[in-house]
């Protein structure tokens, strides 16, 4: 079993910054990608950043130039430093891990339970 805690949400004003940060627990043999999507009203849960181990981080074309994913100082974490931030990132932000639970076993994907973020203009 894997559990990914979400934490960093919340109210900023347009141009602000916020930092997410998740952290993984449980049957971890290797953390072989961690990243972040959104889902804002409406819309289809989309890619915001993701860092493959040992590869460079993909960004989508709306957080690039304004978005930093890296590994944090905590143990199979990662966080999501936004800056700039604009009212159409207003979104649920939702961690996401591909893990391999057991030597030799296939991958699986974990989703976080979301956090909040909302930009007000």
């Amino acid at each position: 079993q894997v559990h990914l805690v979400e934490s960093g949400g919340g109210l900023v004003q347009a141009g602000g910054s916020l930092r997410l940060s998740c952290a993984a627990s449980g049957s971890i043999f290797s953390i072989n990608a961690m990243g972040w999507y959104r889902q804002a009203p409406g819309k289809q849960r989309e890619l915001v950043a993701t860092l493959r181990l040992g590869g460079a981080p993909n960004y989508a074309d709306s957080a690039k130039g304004r978005f930093t994913v890296a590994p944090d100082n905590a143990k199979n974490s990662v966080y999501l430093q936004m800056n700039s931030l604009k009212p159409e990132d207003t979104a649920v932000y939702y961690c996401n891990a591909r893990i391999t639970s057991v030597r030799w076993a296939a991958e699986d994907d974990y989703w976080g339970q979301g956090t909040q973020v909302t930009v007000s203009s």
